[in-house]
């Protein structure tokens, strides 16, 4: 138990330094239109996995952790497509993003590994 606890510590303190990132990077994007409107959606997508993550923990139920947790991960890879769409347009250098998709995967295949272990909960 005592290691769930501080799995799920880490993981609000992950998801919230992503948030953080997003919002560096947000700041730091080129002010042309189609760029500002690619920056405010993974800025939404971004910035709201940590609540959602936080969410899912003050659930009533094991049904209600996997939709919420479902909902932060549909979050991450949201922002995963608009972190391709800075780089594949040539808006941002894939070596400026390299750690920060990363950090985007690990957390969708911790998410995932999150859910699955609540549902065989489930079962």
């Amino acid at each position: 138990m005592n290691e769930e606890v501080n799995d799920r510590e880490d993981l609000r303190a992950r998801t919230k330094r992503l948030a953080l990132r997003i919002l560096k990077l947000y700041a730091a994007l080129p002010k042309s239109t189609e760029v500002q409107v690619i920056g405010k959606q993974v800025l939404r997508s971004g910035t709201s996995v940590g609540a959602q993550f936080r969410e899912a923990y003050r659930g009533r139920s094991t049904a209600e952790f996997v939709s919420k947790v479902g909902g932060a991960l549909q979050e991450l890879e949201e922002t995963a497509y608009w972190l391709e769409l800075l780089v594949d347009g040539d808006f941002v250098s894939s070596e400026r993003m390299e750690s920060l998709q990363g950090e985007v995967e690990e957390l969708t295949a911790i998410l995932v590994t999150c859910i699955k272990n609540a549902k065989t909960k489930l079962k």
